[in-house]
């Protein structure tokens, strides 16, 4: 295990993670005090890092912080099977703002009436 601080993390991200490849863990620390750990998933013994895998990209894809495609690839999955997989799921596959649902339908509406 080692420890890098906040400036080390943010100006070489790539040896942390190379680290924690190697290391099992790396412990990110902000003005001396423990904030975060990267892992390597592969390293923590899961009996199903896969499964561990979709069920992050699939949080991930919820809340918006990642494409269906990236979710798609993290999980190991075609695009079609990740649609799928997040439809059967109930999950939105695209943002759901009523503000913007409500703005789209009546945009829609008054080219319907135009045409």
């Amino acid at each position: 295990m080692q420890a890098v601080n906040i400036r080390q993390l943010k100006n070489n991200p790539s040896q942390a993670l190379r680290t924690a490849h190697e290391d099992d863990m790396v412990v990110v620390m902000n003005r001396d005090t423990p904030t975060a750990l990267i892992v390597d998933l592969e390293k923590l013994g899961l009996p199903n890092v896969g499964a561990v895998r979709e069920l992050l990209a699939i949080s991930l894809f919820k809340e918006g912080s990642i494409s269906a495609g990236t979710a798609a690839r993290m999980a190991g999955k075609t695009l079609s099977e990740m649609l799928t997989l997040l439809s059967n799921m109930g999950i939105p596959l695209t943002p759901t703002n009523h503000d913007e649902v409500a703005d789209d339908m009546a945009t829609a509406r008054e080219w319907l009436k135009q045409h």
